[in-house]
Protein backbone atom coordinates (compact mmCIF):
# COMPACT_ATOMS: atom_id res chain seq x y z
CA UNK A 1 0.00 0.00 0.00
CA UNK A 2 1.12 3.32 -0.86
CA UNK A 3 1.26 6.19 1.40
CA UNK A 4 0.53 9.85 -0.08
CA UNK A 5 3.04 12.44 0.73
CA UNK A 6 2.09 15.81 2.09
CA UNK A 7 -0.20 15.95 5.85
CA UNK A 8 -1.42 12.36 6.95
CA UNK A 9 -4.65 12.45 8.38
CA UNK A 10 -3.80 11.86 11.58
CA UNK A 11 -1.44 15.42 11.49
CA UNK A 12 -4.76 17.39 9.39
CA UNK A 13 -6.88 16.17 12.40
CA UNK A 14 -4.23 17.26 15.01
CA UNK A 15 -3.70 20.76 13.34
CA UNK A 16 -7.72 21.07 13.25
CA UNK A 17 -8.31 19.94 16.83
CA UNK A 18 -5.78 22.71 17.85
CA UNK A 19 -7.01 25.44 15.75
CA UNK A 20 -9.84 25.48 17.89
CA UNK A 21 -8.06 26.83 20.93
CA UNK A 22 -7.05 30.22 19.43
CA UNK A 23 -9.92 30.72 16.27
CA UNK A 24 -13.34 30.63 14.99
CA UNK A 25 -12.94 28.19 12.59
CA UNK A 26 -12.96 24.87 15.04
CA UNK A 27 -16.65 24.53 14.37
CA UNK A 28 -16.78 24.11 10.79
CA UNK A 29 -13.61 22.01 11.12
CA UNK A 30 -15.08 19.41 13.37
CA UNK A 31 -18.08 19.48 11.41
CA UNK A 32 -15.93 18.77 8.80
CA UNK A 33 -14.25 15.72 10.64
CA UNK A 34 -17.32 13.99 11.37
CA UNK A 35 -17.54 11.40 8.97
CA UNK A 36 -20.86 9.66 7.79
CA UNK A 37 -19.52 6.77 10.29
CA UNK A 38 -19.07 4.05 7.30
CA UNK A 39 -16.54 1.39 8.26
CA UNK A 40 -12.98 1.30 6.80
CA UNK A 41 -12.12 -1.16 4.72
CA UNK A 42 -9.03 -3.46 4.51
CA UNK A 43 -7.91 -2.44 1.34
CA UNK A 44 -5.47 0.80 1.21
CA UNK A 45 -7.47 3.52 -0.57
CA UNK A 46 -9.49 3.81 2.26
CA UNK A 47 -6.62 5.30 4.31
CA UNK A 48 -5.60 7.57 1.48
CA UNK A 49 -8.86 9.11 0.36
CA UNK A 50 -12.65 8.30 -0.10
CA UNK A 51 -14.35 4.47 -0.40
CA UNK A 52 -16.11 3.19 -3.69
CA UNK A 53 -19.28 5.10 -3.48
CA UNK A 54 -18.22 8.33 -1.51
CA UNK A 55 -18.65 11.49 -3.09
CA UNK A 56 -15.51 13.41 -4.07
CA UNK A 57 -13.76 15.92 -1.59
CA UNK A 58 -15.09 19.66 -2.99
CA UNK A 59 -12.57 22.04 -3.42
CA UNK A 60 -10.68 23.42 -1.21
CA UNK A 61 -12.73 21.15 1.13
CA UNK A 62 -10.27 19.57 4.34
CA UNK A 63 -8.39 16.79 3.75
CA UNK A 64 -10.39 12.92 4.67
CA UNK A 65 -9.64 12.37 8.06
CA UNK A 66 -10.09 8.66 9.72
CA UNK A 67 -14.72 8.16 10.25
CA UNK A 68 -15.17 7.60 14.34
CA UNK A 69 -15.12 4.45 14.95
CA UNK A 70 -18.60 3.02 16.87
CA UNK A 71 -18.41 -0.98 16.67
CA UNK A 72 -15.82 -3.61 17.71
CA UNK A 73 -15.31 -4.72 13.99
CA UNK A 74 -14.72 -1.24 12.92
CA UNK A 75 -12.35 -0.87 15.64
CA UNK A 76 -10.85 -4.03 14.87
CA UNK A 77 -10.54 -3.45 11.19
CA UNK A 78 -8.54 -0.28 11.96
CA UNK A 79 -6.03 -2.56 14.00
CA UNK A 80 -5.48 -5.18 11.39
CA UNK A 81 -5.49 -2.22 8.93
CA UNK A 82 -2.30 -0.88 10.80
CA UNK A 83 -0.49 -3.82 11.40
CA UNK A 84 -0.29 -4.55 7.86
CA UNK A 85 1.02 -1.21 7.73
CA UNK A 86 3.64 -2.48 10.33
CA UNK A 87 4.25 -5.50 8.49
CA UNK A 88 5.03 -3.73 5.03
CA UNK A 89 7.58 -1.12 6.59
CA UNK A 90 5.16 1.35 5.38
CA UNK A 91 3.85 3.29 8.54
CA UNK A 92 2.35 6.48 8.12
CA UNK A 93 3.99 9.59 10.04
CA UNK A 94 2.21 9.85 13.56
CA UNK A 95 2.16 13.14 14.78
CA UNK A 96 2.82 13.06 18.27
CA UNK A 97 4.22 16.11 18.79
CA UNK A 98 3.31 19.57 20.72
CA UNK A 99 0.10 20.06 18.15
CA UNK A 100 -0.81 16.32 19.22
CA UNK A 101 -0.63 16.65 23.13
CA UNK A 102 -2.65 19.46 22.73
CA UNK A 103 -5.26 18.16 20.93
CA UNK A 104 -5.59 15.41 23.15
CA UNK A 105 -5.06 17.26 26.38
CA UNK A 106 -7.94 17.94 27.81
CA UNK A 107 -10.39 14.82 26.68
CA UNK A 108 -9.69 11.13 25.03
CA UNK A 109 -11.40 9.22 22.29
CA UNK A 110 -9.38 5.96 21.94
CA UNK A 111 -11.01 3.51 19.68
CA UNK A 112 -9.74 -0.06 21.01
CA UNK A 113 -8.28 -1.32 24.79
CA UNK A 114 -5.44 -3.75 24.29
CA UNK A 115 -3.96 -6.03 27.18
CA UNK A 116 -0.45 -6.87 26.07
CA UNK A 117 2.89 -8.40 27.54
CA UNK A 118 5.12 -6.10 29.01
CA UNK A 119 8.38 -7.89 26.36
CA UNK A 120 10.18 -5.01 25.06
CA UNK A 121 9.75 -6.69 21.64
CA UNK A 122 5.88 -5.85 21.47
CA UNK A 123 4.96 -2.32 21.84
CA UNK A 124 1.65 -2.10 21.41
CA UNK A 125 1.01 1.34 19.54
CA UNK A 126 4.09 0.39 17.42
CA UNK A 127 2.67 -2.54 16.36
CA UNK A 128 -0.49 -1.14 14.86
CA UNK A 129 0.88 2.18 13.55
CA UNK A 130 -1.10 4.07 15.91
CA UNK A 131 -0.49 7.24 18.19
CA UNK A 132 -1.34 9.18 21.19
CA UNK A 133 -5.28 8.90 22.33
CA UNK A 134 -5.68 6.10 20.10
CA UNK A 135 -5.92 3.04 21.98
CA UNK A 136 -5.66 2.08 25.81
CA UNK A 137 -2.89 -0.27 26.30
CA UNK A 138 -2.61 -2.45 29.29
CA UNK A 139 0.95 -4.56 29.61
CA UNK A 140 1.36 -7.34 31.68
CA UNK A 141 3.73 -10.64 32.00
CA UNK A 142 2.33 -13.17 29.44
CA UNK A 143 -1.09 -10.93 29.83
CA UNK A 144 -1.56 -12.22 33.34
CA UNK A 145 -4.61 -10.76 34.83
CA UNK A 146 -5.31 -9.54 38.51
CA UNK A 147 -7.27 -7.24 39.93
CA UNK A 148 -5.39 -4.02 38.89
CA UNK A 149 -4.98 -5.84 35.43
CA UNK A 150 -8.67 -6.64 35.22
CA UNK A 151 -10.11 -3.02 36.74
CA UNK A 152 -8.10 -1.22 34.10
CA UNK A 153 -9.72 -2.70 31.23
CA UNK A 154 -12.55 -2.59 32.79
CA UNK A 155 -11.99 1.59 32.52
CA UNK A 156 -10.63 1.06 29.14
CA UNK A 157 -13.86 -0.16 27.89
CA UNK A 158 -16.80 1.03 30.83
CA UNK A 159 -15.22 4.41 31.18
CA UNK A 160 -13.27 5.27 27.73
CA UNK A 161 -16.27 3.27 25.96
CA UNK A 162 -13.58 1.48 23.76
CA UNK A 163 -16.00 -0.63 21.93
CA UNK A 164 -12.90 -3.97 21.29
CA UNK A 165 -11.01 -5.09 23.88
CA UNK A 166 -8.15 -7.38 22.50
CA UNK A 167 -5.77 -9.83 24.36
CA UNK A 168 -2.45 -9.83 22.70
CA UNK A 169 -0.02 -12.75 22.97
CA UNK A 170 2.83 -13.36 21.28
CA UNK A 171 5.44 -15.73 19.66
CA UNK A 172 8.49 -17.00 22.71
CA UNK A 173 6.42 -15.25 25.47
CA UNK A 174 9.37 -15.08 28.03
CA UNK A 175 7.02 -15.15 30.89
CA UNK A 176 5.40 -18.37 30.07
CA UNK A 177 8.81 -20.11 29.02
CA UNK A 178 9.84 -19.33 32.53
CA UNK A 179 6.57 -20.96 33.55
CA UNK A 180 7.09 -23.90 32.01
CA UNK A 181 10.63 -24.46 33.40
CA UNK A 182 9.33 -23.77 36.79
CA UNK A 183 7.16 -26.44 36.23
CA UNK A 184 9.20 -28.70 34.76
CA UNK A 185 11.73 -28.49 37.65
CA UNK A 186 9.42 -28.48 40.33
CA UNK A 187 11.07 -24.91 41.47
CA UNK A 188 7.82 -22.79 42.07
CA UNK A 189 7.85 -21.08 44.84
CA UNK A 190 11.80 -20.71 44.10
CA UNK A 191 11.62 -16.84 43.30
CA UNK A 192 11.67 -13.41 45.48
CA UNK A 193 8.92 -11.16 44.97
CA UNK A 194 5.47 -11.64 43.42
CA UNK A 195 7.32 -13.79 40.62
CA UNK A 196 6.17 -16.53 41.79
CA UNK A 197 2.34 -15.09 40.99
CA UNK A 198 3.31 -14.91 37.51
CA UNK A 199 3.96 -18.52 37.62
CA UNK A 200 1.30 -19.35 39.57
CA UNK A 201 -1.02 -17.74 37.32
CA UNK A 202 0.28 -18.46 33.91
CA UNK A 203 0.76 -22.19 35.34
CA UNK A 204 -2.93 -23.57 33.90
CA UNK A 205 -2.28 -22.65 30.34
CA UNK A 206 0.87 -24.94 30.05
CA UNK A 207 -0.81 -27.48 32.62
CA UNK A 208 -3.52 -27.39 29.68
CA UNK A 209 -1.49 -28.50 26.25
CA UNK A 210 0.78 -30.65 28.55
CA UNK A 211 1.49 -33.72 26.49
CA UNK A 212 0.09 -32.10 23.24
CA UNK A 213 1.53 -32.08 19.69
CA UNK A 214 3.82 -29.24 17.94
CA UNK A 215 5.55 -26.40 19.99
CA UNK A 216 4.79 -26.13 23.40
CA UNK A 217 5.45 -22.92 24.53
CA UNK A 218 3.45 -21.61 21.13
CA UNK A 219 0.48 -24.02 22.35
CA UNK A 220 0.77 -22.62 26.10
CA UNK A 221 0.35 -18.65 24.49
CA UNK A 222 -2.22 -19.71 22.73
CA UNK A 223 -3.86 -21.34 25.41
CA UNK A 224 -3.37 -18.21 27.76
CA UNK A 225 -5.13 -16.13 25.52
CA UNK A 226 -7.97 -18.55 25.64
CA UNK A 227 -8.23 -18.56 29.44
CA UNK A 228 -7.32 -14.83 29.76
CA UNK A 229 -10.41 -13.80 27.64
CA UNK A 230 -12.71 -17.04 29.20
CA UNK A 231 -11.46 -15.11 32.59
CA UNK A 232 -12.84 -11.22 30.85
CA UNK A 233 -15.88 -12.55 30.19
CA UNK A 234 -16.53 -13.54 33.81
CA UNK A 235 -16.32 -9.71 34.86
CA UNK A 236 -19.19 -8.03 36.03
CA UNK A 237 -18.54 -5.08 34.05
CA UNK A 238 -16.70 -6.78 30.80
CA UNK A 239 -19.47 -9.67 30.59
CA UNK A 240 -22.76 -8.13 30.12
CA UNK A 241 -21.61 -5.43 27.92
CA UNK A 242 -20.32 -8.46 25.91
CA UNK A 243 -23.58 -9.97 25.74
CA UNK A 244 -25.37 -6.81 25.03
CA UNK A 245 -23.23 -6.07 21.84
CA UNK A 246 -21.51 -3.31 22.86
CA UNK A 247 -17.84 -4.67 23.52
CA UNK A 248 -16.16 -7.10 21.04
CA UNK A 249 -13.46 -9.31 22.70
CA UNK A 250 -11.05 -11.20 20.96
CA UNK A 251 -7.46 -12.67 21.08
CA UNK A 252 -4.66 -12.36 19.05
CA UNK A 253 -1.43 -13.30 18.48
CA UNK A 254 1.79 -11.23 17.25
CA UNK A 255 4.78 -12.86 15.12
CA UNK A 256 7.82 -11.59 16.43
CA UNK A 257 9.68 -12.74 13.41
CA UNK A 258 7.19 -11.29 10.59
CA UNK A 259 5.30 -8.06 12.88
CA UNK A 260 2.43 -9.71 11.67
CA UNK A 261 -0.78 -10.12 13.97
CA UNK A 262 -2.94 -12.89 13.59
CA UNK A 263 -6.61 -13.41 15.31
CA UNK A 264 -6.41 -16.30 17.93
CA UNK A 265 -9.18 -19.02 18.24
Amino acid sequence: MSIPPGPTRRRFLTTAVTATLGASLGATVLTACQDSGAAPTLAGPSEAGPTSGTPATPPNAAPAVEPPITTGDQALRRLLEGNERFVANRTEPIDEGLNRRVAVSKSQQPFATVLGCVDSRVPVELVFDRGLGDLVVVRSAGQALDQSVTGSLEFGVAELHTPLLMVLGHQRCGALDATIKALDSHRTGAHAGEIDHLVDTLAPAVRQVSGKPGNRLDNAVHANIGLVIAQLRESPVLGPLEKAGKLTLVGAYYELDTGKVVLSG
